[in-house]
């Protein structure tokens, strides 16, 4: 009986125990403090019975202080976070002044959802929007959830080469503790840009006159028509029957817009058909190895034949001509039979004038004069010696010019006639 009357009195205190932990669980509920408690109670805090009830008196002291007039800061809920998880710009590089579509794919890894969600492209100043808008509109977003969008675009003819960067916002609501709120995030991601390879280079130029043992030059021309450089250019030429001194040659980088030449030097060792190749490398403007080949095709004759020393003796001389001496002794005689030549002719010249004089001379003799006579009647006119020219002069015509005649007077009719012969023989006599 006793050992039942003990349990009898243990059994209230108990119940009492009992009933005062669900009493302060009640008050928990309707205090600030209760969302602290579920988390504590969610991580799987277990609280035995004696324990509840004294936690339960420290919570109640925790709540009469709380009730003296000391209030605590609700906790913030989760924030959303929106990043890109996967975006495509197509295959290789984007070659400058082309169009391309960027396509990219956004998830938002928070707990909450969002609303409201704008979405802004900036491609900077290497990359356009190619048509249409660069901003974008979601109504919600929910907490897991993905979309993706697609922006029309185009690389800039002045973009550079290499990585460039698009920019792409993220503006968006969301719901915290009762409460709107708004959050932002700016993500960058890159597209590699690529200048297209205009590094021109001309055929080849074969040597048209090639002989074998002579020297000779192929050369080549080239241009750098993009907007990168060229970097470590360099050339060789491979093939048979020819010997040279540089097989392989540094050129070095190319600016953008220039230009030159390449030339190989070789002397042939065999006549025919020489076939030859040039091997071009360089680095284009987005750092690729690139190389171009270029095969040529020599035709070599065979060598001349020695001359012989003595024909080309031979003809030295008569390239040279003759000594100087010889033109000056033909330009002497030259000279000496211009000069015998005007000689003669003003001789002749003298000869013939001589002559005409005497001739008219003789014409004067032979006309007669006023009287009727031949020859002056003037004893001191000098009479001519008849020349051998004239015709052989009868002895007794002569014997009469010579003899002196007597003046005659002039008859009154022939006044005129006799004045007229005096004059004449006087101008002869003057003459």
């Amino acid at each position: 009986m006793a050992s039942a009357s003990r349990s009898g009195a243990r059994m209230p205190r108990t119940l009492i125990a009992l009933l005062m932990t669900l009493a302060m669980a009640l008050m928990l509920a309707a205090s600030p403090l209760a969302p602290a408690v579920r988390i504590a109670h969610a991580e799987g805090t277990n609280v035995a019975a004696g324990q509840a009830a004294s936690g339960g008196s420290g919570a109640a002291s925790g709540a009469s202080g709380a009730s003296g007039g000391e209030s605590a800061t609700p906790i913030a809920g989760p924030v959303p976070n929106v990043i890109i998880t996967n975006f495509t710009y197509g295959e290789g590089s984007v070659a400058v002044g082309s169009d391309f579509t960027l396509s990219f794919t956004f998830q938002n890894k928070g707990k909450v959802a969002v609303s409201n969600m704008v979405v802004t492209v900036d491609g900077g100043e290497n990359f356009a929007i190619a048509g249409g808008t660069n901003t974008f509109y979601f109504d919600a977003l929910s907490a897991g959830r993905s979309a993706t969008q697609s922006v029309p675009m185009q690389a800039l003819p002045t973009a550079k080469s290499g990585a460039q960067g698009v920019t792409v916002s993220f503006r968006y609501e969301y719901v915290d503790s009762g409460s709107r709120s708004s959050s932002s995030s700016d993500i960058r991601i890159s597209v590699p840009v690529s200048q297209p390879d205009r590094f021109q280079l001309d055929a080849p130029v074969p040597p048209e006159d090639a002989m074998v043992g002579n020297e000779t030059t192929i050369t080549m021309n080239y241009v750098n028509k993009g907007k990168g450089d060229i970097a470590n250019v360099e050339a060789s030429i491979e093939g048979d029957g020819f010997d040279t001194m540089t097989k392989t040659q540094y050129v070095g980088n190319v600016a953008s817009g220039a230009n030159g030449s390449i030339g190989f030097a070789f002397t042939p060792t065999q006549s025919g058909e020489l076939q030859a190749k040039l091997h071009i490398a360089y680095e284009d403007s987005d750092g690729k190895a690139q190389s171009k080949d270029f095969p040529v095709t020599v035709n070599v004759a065979d060598a001349a034949p020695m001359p012989d020393d003595t024909a080309m003796a031979v003809d030295e001389q008569s390239q040279q001509g003759a000594p100087a001496w010889v033109w000056a002794l033909v330009a002497v005689v030259v000279i000496g039979a211009i000069v015998l030549v005007v000689v003669l002719v003003r001789r002749r010249r003298k000869k013939k004038a001589k002559k005409s004089e005497i001739d008219e001379e003789w014409d004067e003799w032979n006309k007669p004069d006023g009287d009727g006579t031949t020859g002056p009647s003037d004893p001191t006119v000098p009479v001519p010696a008849p020349s051998a020219a004239s015709p052989a002069a009868d002895p007794e015509a002569t014997r009469l010019i010579a003899t002196p005649q007597a003046p005659q007077t002039p008859s009154p009719a022939k006044d005129g006639s006799a004045d007229q012969g005096q004059a004449r023989r006087a101008r002869r006599g003057r003459a």
